[in-house]
């Protein structure tokens, strides 16, 4: 047993290594500003700056592509210069100035620029971390990156009801100060639990000879994980409208009122997170207890299940606006939401932790930052169909997000082969992921 795996077994916080609610909490607060500016931003684009519609979900769409864009040139200055703690410390600080900036109307685009070039150096640097806190046999692992996709949505949670609320209710730029004190948070909860983090792995130029990859085993994986990536750019492309199309249609689509209280319009972004934090222990007991029984999904085949529930997700909407012509109540939204949710726990924690363990040595960053990278393809796509949502009727255009997340799911089933392929050769055991 090496040091860093004595120091994480000595201690533990909900039977997992004390590393992980480091990691999580640094991340919780810096979901916590993101999405707290994100569930402001087209509102402030159309109603303050006075935006076309059109222009607003462009701006929108580009930003987040951009935002999901600079950690693959971070994840290399990370992996190959700077090591990750660095890369974490400084794109957090970096962050917390362009959430500042959003103070000024006139600044609009360099903090936004600001906040993805922190970005790119803070985002595949801290999940990469998670592996390094276990041991390769440790029992733990396997549930690691569920319990950090919950404690990240805690943000995600608290986000709209914060700066949502101070946005909404105070002044757009109170929110979006919300948003950076969050941040700064995040990155003095990272700086204090140094000492449970793991340390720096070898960059990959130190790597000795028999460490390296064998290059097949790098082929195949490059080419899985690329085509993986793919079909998460198409699913992207409908699942991204969650704060766009679907935010512009809480306001105008919706009936918000729950008897004399009308329902602000932000809170609905924070039935996502809310799920996730539900939904995820019942998906972890089941998945365990298929397991058991030899009969766990694999991960190719629970993404494409993903896929298939958001595309049910938008059916549902396009069928309720068409009935209820423009005047749905909310209640149908939070359904929405939970077909949504679950959906999303099939695929993005699965994807993020298959990335995670096919990481060759010496690119762990890298690897989390390709991940991301189909984040990148994903919301160009996610901006552009978000045009046509003034150019159709909207039940017209929720059946067209639900073509594109039902081909995605098609597309991902399509790869299961491929997949237990390239886990084969990461050294897995072939009937664990022949399911």
């Amino acid at each position: 047993m090496n040091a860093t795996t004595q120091r994480v077994a000595g201690a533990s916080w909900l039977k997992q290594p004390p590393g992980l609610a480091i990691l999580f909490l640094t991340q919780m607060w810096e979901i916590f500003s993101y999405y707290g500016m994100r569930t402001l931003l087209v509102y402030y684009m159309t109603k303050q700056l006075l935006f076309s519609q059109q222009h607003a979900s462009m701006v929108y769409g580009a930003y987040i592509a951009t935002f999901y864009f600079t950690p693959i040139l971070g994840g290399l200055v990370s992996d190959r210069w700077l090591g990750r703690k660095r890369s974490v410390i400084i794109g957090a600080a970096i962050m917390s100035l362009g959430h500042f900036l959003m103070a000024s109307e006139s600044l609009l685009y360099f903090a936004l620029a600001a906040i993805a070039l922190g970005n790119g150096l803070f985002l595949p640097s801290l999940p990469s971390q998670i592996d390094d806190l276990y041991a390769k046999d440790d029992p733990r692992r396997g549930s690691a990156y569920n319990f950090y996709y919950v404690g990240i949505n805690v943000g995600g949670l608290l986000a709209p009801l914060v700066c949502g609320t101070l946005g909404e209710l105070y002044g757009w730029h109170y929110g979006f100060g919300a948003a950076g004190v969050g941040m700064l948070a995040g990155l003095a909860i990272y700086t204090l639990g140094g000492k449970w983090l793991p340390p720096e792995r070898p960059k990959a130029q130190d790597l000795a000879p028999a460490e390296r990859m064998p290059f097949a085993a790098m082929k195949q994986r490059i080419l899985t994980l690329s085509a993986v990536a793919i079909c998460v750019m198409v699913f992207r492309g409908a699942y991204e409208q969650s704060g766009n199309t679907i935010a512009l249609w809480a306001d105008v689509g919706l009936d918000r009122h729950a008897g004399n209280f009308l329902i602000p319009m932000t809170w609905f972004q924070s039935l996502n997170p809310l799920l996730v934090i539900f939904l995820t222990p019942l998906l972890v007991a089941l998945w365990t207890k298929q397991a058991r029984a030899g009969h766990e999904p694999a991960p190719a085949k629970k993404m494409a299940m993903g896929a298939f529930g958001v595309s049910i997700a938008f059916l549902l909407l396009a069928l309720v606006d068409a009935s209820a012509q423009g005047h749905a109540h909310w209640v149908w939204l939070a359904a929405f939401f939970v077909l949504f949710t679950a959906g999303e726990l099939f695929i993005l924690p699965i994807g993020l932790s298959l990335f995670a363990r096919l990481a060759p040595a010496g690119y762990a960053a890298t690897s989390i930052a390709a991940w991301y990278f189909a984040s990148f393809g994903g919301n160009l796509l996610a901006g552009g169909l978000g045009t046509l949502w003034s150019a159709m009727t909207h039940s017209a255009f929720f059946g067209v997000m639900a073509g594109v997340a039902a081909l995605a799911g098609v597309l991902l089933r399509l790869l299961h082969p491929a997949v237990v392929r390239a886990e084969v050769m990461n050294g897995r055991s072939p009937d664990e992921r022949s399911q």
